[in-house]
């Protein structure tokens, strides 16, 4: 189980990771069937962030993967194509989002939007998901 406190704890190891970087975030803890435990947006994040940090963090806890790994099989041919239609848009293969699994079940995911540099995005949500991990 994902408890509001591991919740707590990831968000605040992400934000640090963003101040760190000299980005502002948002950061989305969802557990293993991809329902909202927290999510939470830093002053001066851009407006449409949360909506991409609760959808990469819903894809790589119902997926069980990153979004990052999602996405490079995304594309024409890729055993992934089309999946980011397929659900009405709640699943995202634009990398930020990371699985949180203990004793190797997924127990929730994270997901980080708000940077212009999906990378940096990655950088907060691992920061996150090793606070807990």
């Amino acid at each position: 189980m994902l408890s509001l406190t591991d919740a707590k704890t990831a968000a605040q190891a992400a934000t640090e990771k963003a101040d760190e970087l000299g980005i502002k975030i948002t950061v989305s803890v969802v557990d293993e069937h991809g329902v909202a435990t927290l999510t939470e947006r830093m002053d001066g994040a851009l407006h449409i962030s949360p909506e991409f940090a609760t959808t990469k963090a819903y894809t790589s806890a119902v997926l069980g993967l990153s979004t990052q790994d999602i996405g490079q099989y995304s594309g024409e041919g890729g055993p992934f194509y089309g999946v980011s239609s397929a659900f009405g848009g709640k699943i995202m293969v634009i990398a930020g989002g990371i699985p949180v699994k203990r004793n190797g079940e997924v127990i929730g995911g994270i997901g980080v939007g708000g940077s212009y540099d999906v990378n940096q995005d990655v950088e907060c949500a691992t920061a996150a998901v090793s606070a807990i991990s």
